[in-house]
C-alpha cells in the first residue's frame, strides 16, 4: 500500500475513533504513532512520540495558556465580574429587554479577562439567569442570551483558541488580539440588536423592569466596574503598548486579578484553591490534544497525505472564496459534534496548507476560525454552553428551552460569518493600522 493510501486510512480511523466517543486527545496521539509506523517504520515513531511533544510543549508562547486560564478563573471564583452585569443593568434597565443586554455586556466584560466561552457562560448564568427570571423574562430568552454571549469570551482578547492557532500556525498573537477585538465587537452589537428587536415586536418575551434608577444611583453603580477595567487595563496597556509580551500579559493579568480579590476580600483559600486546580486539568487537557494534533501534522507530512489534499483542491481551481466557503462549512459541520480546541487542531493539520495558498490572510482567518468554533458552542447536538447554562440553572429550564433560545442568535452568527468573509477590513482594521 502506498504511503498516502496508508494516510488516508489513519483518517478514516481519526473520524471512525472520535464517532465511538473516543478521547480526541489520546485518539490523535495513538493514530498519528501507528501511522508513522507504517509509514517509515517504529524507530522513528518512537522517536517522533518521544521528541515532537517535547518540542511542541516546550514553546515558551504556550505558558501564557494557563496563565490566562487562571486568571479567568480567579475572576470567576472570586465574582470579580458581577459589577459588570450591575452597572449594565443600572444603565439598561428601562430599555426593551434591558437585562438581557446587560448579561451580554457583562459577558463581553467577563470575557476581556478570561479566554472561555464556557467559563464566561457559567459566570454571567450564576448572576443574571436568576435575575432576570425573577422578572418573568421568557426562559428561552434568558437561558439563551446567556449560552450564546459566552461565545465572546474566546473572541474577545486574551482568548486561548488564538493564542494556540498563533502557536500552529506561526502568526503574531498580539495581531490575532488586535482582529479578536473588533469582532467581538460585531458580535456585540448583533446580539444586542437580536434582543432588542425580539422584544419590541413581542414584549411578552421580557416584562418591563419597573423600577426608578436615578443618574446618580447609575453613576454610583460604575463603581464595582473598577476589579474588571484595572485588569483590563494592566493587561491590554502593557500587551498593546508593547510593555510585555503576551506570556507576560498572562502573568500580569493573573497577578493583578489575585491583588484586586485580596483587596475586595473575595479571595479565600477554598477559591484559590478551586482555580489553581481548574487551570491544572484544563491545560493539561488541551496541551494533550495540541501533542496529538502535532503529532499528527507530522504522519500527514510524512505520508503526503498534506499535500495530496492540497494539490487536489488547487487542481480544481476553485476561487478563494469558494474554497473558504467549503472551510467555513467543515468548521460549521465538526462544530455540532467536536469541542473547539479539538476541532480545531484536528483540522489545521490539512487546512492550513490549503488557506495559505489563497489571498486570504491567516490573521483574519484565525479570527474567522475562532468565531466558527464559538458558533459550535451553541450547535445541538453537542454545543457546550448551552449545557453549562443548563447545569446553573437546573430544572427551572429545560434543555430543549436552552437551544430555542438560542435558534435566533445562531441567524446573526452567520450573518456576521458572512460579513465577515465579504468584508475582510472589518478584521483587519486593527493588525493593519499596528503595522503601519
Amino acid at each position: 500500500m502506498s504511503d498516502i493510501g496508508i494516510g488516508f486510512i489513519g483518517l478514516i480511523a481519526l473520524f471512525v475513533l472520535l464517532l465511538l466517543k473516543m478521547p480526541i486527545g489520546f485518539t490523535l496521539i495513538a493514530v498519528s504513532f501507528v501511522g508513522i509506523w507504517a509509514v517509515v517504520g517504529v524507530d522513528i515513531a518512537m522517536s517522533s512520540l518521544g521528541i515532537i511533544p517535547y518540542n511542541f510543549a516546550a514553546n515558551w508562547t504556550l505558558s501564557s495558556v494557563p496563565l490566562f486560564l487562571f486568571l479567568g478563573f480567579i475572576c470567576y471564583h472570586t465574582n470579580l465580574t458581577q459589577g459588570m452585569f450591575k452597572a449594565a443593568r443600572a444603565w439598561l434597565a428601562g430599555v426593551p429587554g434591558g437585562l438581557a443586554i446587560a448579561s451580554i455586556f457583562g459577558s463581553a466584560g467577563f470575557a476581556a479577562v478570561s479566554g472561555s466561552s464556557i467559563a464566561c457562560s457559567a459566570a454571567m448564568g450564576r448572576i443574571a439567569i436568576p435575575e432576570m427570571l425573577r422578572y418573568k423574562y421568557d426562559p428561552s430568552l434568558a437561558t439563551g442570551t446567556v449560552a450564546v454571549a459566552g461565545t465572546i469570551g474566546a473572541l474577545i482578547p486574551p482568548s486561548i483558541i488564538m493564542i494556540l492557532y498563533g502557536v500552529i500556525a506561526q502568526t503574531s498573537i498580539s495581531q490575532l488580539f488586535l482582529g479578536g477585538i473588533t469582532a467581538g465587537l460585531v458580535t456585540i452589537i448583533g446580539y444586542v440588536l437580536v434582543v432588542y428587536v425580539r422584544v419590541k415586536l413581542n414584549p411578552s418575551l421580557a416584562q418591563d423592569v419597573k423600577e426608578e434608577i436615578s443618574f446618580k444611583d447609575k453613576v454610583v453603580a460604575l463603581k464595582d466596574t473598577w476589579p474588571i477595567f484595572l485588569i483590563m487595563i494592566g493587561i491590554f496597556g502593557g500587551l498593546f503598548g508593547g510593555v510585555f509580551t503576551p506570556n507576560e500579559a498572562g502573568a500580569i493579568g493573573a497577578f493583578l486579578a489575585c491583588v484586586v480579590a485580596i483587596l475586595k476580600r473575595a479571595m479565600t483559600w477554598a477559591a484559590f484553591k478551586a482555580a489553581a486546580l481548574e487551570t491544572l486539568v484544563t491545560t493539561s487537557a488541551l496541551l494533550i490534544i495540541a501533542v496529538g494534533a502535532s503529532l499528527l501534522t507530522r504522519f500527514l507530512v510524512l505520508s503526503g497525505t498534506g499535500d495530496f489534499i492540497a494539490d487536489f483542491i488547487i487542481s480544481l481551481e476553485a476561487s478563494d472564496m469558494w474554497v473558504m466557503l467549503g472551510i467555513i462549512l467543515i468548521y460549521l459541520v465538526l462544530g455540532m459534534f467536536l469541542e473547539p480546541v479539538g476541532a480545531m487542531l484536528l483540522t489545521l493539520p490539512v487546512l492550513l496548507p490549503i488557506i495559505e495558498t489563497t489571498s486570504f490572510s491567516l490573521i483574519w482567518f484565525g479570527v474567522l476560525l475562532t468565531k466558527l468554533l464559538e458558533i459550535g458552542m451553541i450547535t445541538p447536538p453537542v454545543g457546550m454552553n448551552v449545557f453549562v447554562v443548563k447545569s446553573v440553572v437546573g430544572d427551572a429550564v429545560t434543555t430543549s428551552q436552552v437551544f430555542k433560545g438560542i435558534l435566533w442568535f445562531l441567524v446573526i452568527d452567520l450573518a456576521i460569518v458572512g460579513l465577515f468573509l465579504l468584508f475582510p477590513e472589518i478584521i483587519l482594521y486593527l493588525p493593519n493600522l499596528s503595522s503601519k
